[in-house]
């Protein structure tokens, strides 16, 4: 016999169950609409000469209706890639090489924070210099302790852009208590949870709280998360440019706008991420052992004791 589930409607809670499920599948089958419409009518959008297309364009950013696009096209090509595994390879080969090519460039600002960090103390107590000029031809000259600040800036890159780089590496340090004594296809159904509750989740509230963050630091009147589409048009009429250039000190670094760009991409780096180790998880936990790092690009150290050290994480 089957059960069909009855709602009662004297209990306060079924309505509300019942108008979120209902609100739920509205706003996915409405995602293939809102992402045709969006590019059909980029104008709309993408058009900042016009400020309420940039109003729509900061709504959008953050909002509901975008989430759902993305979700819809997860499920989507989901489904399409636990039928053609191949698919699945092939967006897993493409996401963590974006992880491993944005990771390779952006490591580099560890060198350059070094170097500048040496050419900082030189100056100031070689030639006691108020400024530092950097540059051919037109040099970027600015007060020394605007150098010295900017330093974080160089941290930050190597903090939020390399961090999916470091995953797919597996260099992140890993406590391993019960991992490490299950058998394969539990460790692969473990990835693969993890990756949905953790990763995902969080990396979805960063974005949103890092999304108005951002804008409230770049334009007035401020936009807020709780405004309504119409209430942000409204605002668009007094809607101008003031971009944040207040540093710590009088004549500190003063592009600290630019740490909430770095925030929504180490978010939007760490959603790729995490779709990625799920498709990997899942088509290693389908296929076996054999397929156990398969297509995995991991840099060759090229000493023994080194890859050694490497792999304890």
């Amino acid at each position: 016999m089957i059960y069909f589930p009855t709602f009662n409607n004297n209990e306060p809670g079924d309505g509300a169950v019942v108008e979120g499920i209902i609100w739920f599948f509205q706003n996915i089958a409405l995602a293939f609409y809102n992402f045709s419409y969006a590019l059909t009518h980029p104008g709309l959008w993408l058009d900042w000469s016009d400020k309420e297309a940039l109003m729509r364009f900061i709504y959008y950013g953050g909002s509901v209706e975008f989430f759902f696009v993305i979700f819809t096209a997860f499920l989507v090509f989901t489904g399409i890639g636990m039928w053609k595994n191949h698919l699945m390879w092939g967006a897993v080969r493409i996401m963590e090489g974006i992880a491993n090519g944005v990771g390779r460039i952006f490591a580099w600002a560890g060198l350059l924070m070094v170097l500048q960090q040496i050419i900082i103390i030189f100056m100031q107590r070689v030639f006691a210099a108020s400024e530092i000029s950097i540059g051919f031809g037109k040099a970027l000259t600015f007060d020394v302790s605007w150098w010295a600040e900017e330093l974080k800036f160089y941290n930050a890159l190597v903090v939020t852009l390399c961090v999916t780089y470091t995953f797919v590496q597996g260099g992140h340090v890993r406590v391993d208590l019960v991992y490490s004594a299950v058998k394969f296809r539990t460790k692969r159904a473990i990835d693969m949870f993890g990756s949905l509750f953790f990763m995902m989740p969080v990396a979805i509230i960063t974005w949103m709280y890092g999304w108005y963050f951002l804008w409230r630091h770049l334009v007035v009147p401020n936009p807020s998360a709780s405004d309504s589409l119409e209430r942000l048009l409204q605002k668009s009429r007094a809607l101008r440019w003031n971009v944040e250039t207040i540093g710590f000190s009088p004549n500190g670094f003063n592009g600290y706008f630019l740490f909430k760009v770095l925030l929504l991409a180490y978010a939007g780096l760490v959603f790729l991420q995490a779709i990625a180790f799920f498709y990997r998880s899942y088509l290693e936990w389908k296929e076996g052992e054999a397929s156990e790092g398969k297509y995995l690009d991991k840099d060759e150290l090229g000493d023994e004791d080194a890859e050694l050290a490497a792999n304890i994480h």
